[in-house]
């Protein structure tokens, strides 16, 4: 079983707002880059909560039939990143997402609706 990359990358997103994960965001970066197609951004408030988060999305998405290339980082550095291949979800504390703002440096990227609707409907990128 395998499952579409943009539907990887929002479920990532809910994976993490799960753990309470902040400021969550998906980035379509293929247009961009060669590396992934799409990035997930969250912040955490602490370590333990970091860990939490990469632990839910590594597990996650292994459960959804994806699969999990590698990851590093540790909580204590406040950068962890899981790569899922066409999916490269970054968790971050505050401070360190700040200082590596990659909301700026992939300003270009669309972003994509992760969140459903009440409708129930599946989620879109922006402009469509």
């Amino acid at each position: 079983m395998s499952v579409e990359p943009e539907a990887l990358a929002t479920a990532c997103a809910r994976l993490a707002e799960k753990i309470k994960g902040e400021d969550i965001l998906v980035l379509h970066v293929e247009p961009l880059s060669s590396l992934t197609l799409y990035f997930v951004i969250a912040s955490a408030r602490n370590a333990r909560q970091l860990k939490a988060m990469a632990n839910e999305v590594e597990a996650g998405a292994k459960a959804l039939g994806g699969r999990c290339l590698g990851t590093e980082g540790t909580p204590q550095c406040g950068w962890i990143l899981v790569d899922l291949g066409d999916v490269i979800v970054h968790l971050f504390n505050r401070a360190t997402r700040a200082v590596y703002d990659l909301e700026l440096l992939w300003g270009d990227a669309a972003r994509v609706e992760w969140k459903e609707d009440e409708s129930g409907d599946q989620p879109r990128q922006k402009g469509q």
